[in-house]
């Protein structure tokens, strides 16, 4: 059973920055998962920020171009998303996330997640 622990969430003001972690265990081996950062506002549908798949593909959401970094420690089992130029709309509970099957951003197709890491912009 793959476990995710996510930190590093808080609460910064317009045009800060904040990097988020993700401590990945129970499985042999993280190079066999994708993973991935999702985030999800009050009223609204988990969205997909970035991904990075097994094989170091990197897929990041158009809103997150240019001001987010996904990374990946596979000696650490650990995923950083790297946030700068922070926006109010930036705002959620960010989710880390991994899979073994899709390589899309489509919540409801990832199997593994952690409990979440509020991130909060203020102007």
């Amino acid at each position: 059973q793959v476990q995710l622990v996510e930190s590093g969430g808080g609460a910064v003001q317009v045009g800060g920055s904040l990097r988020l972690s993700c401590v990945a265990s129970g499985y042999t081996s993280s190079t066999h998962y994708h993973m991935a950062w999702f985030r999800q506002a009050p009223g609204k549908e988990r969205e997909g920020v970035a991904m990075i798949a097994n094989d170091g593909r990197v897929t990041v959401a158009n809103f997150a171009k240019g001001r987010f970094t996904i990374s990946k420690d596979n000696a650490q089992n650990t995923l950083y998303l790297q946030m700068n130029s922070l926006k109010p709309e930036d705002s959620a509970m960010y989710y880390c996330a991994a899979t073994q099957g899709t390589r899309s951003l489509i919540a409801r197709l990832w199997n593994y997640w952690g409990q979440g890491t509020q991130v909060t912009v203020s102007s």
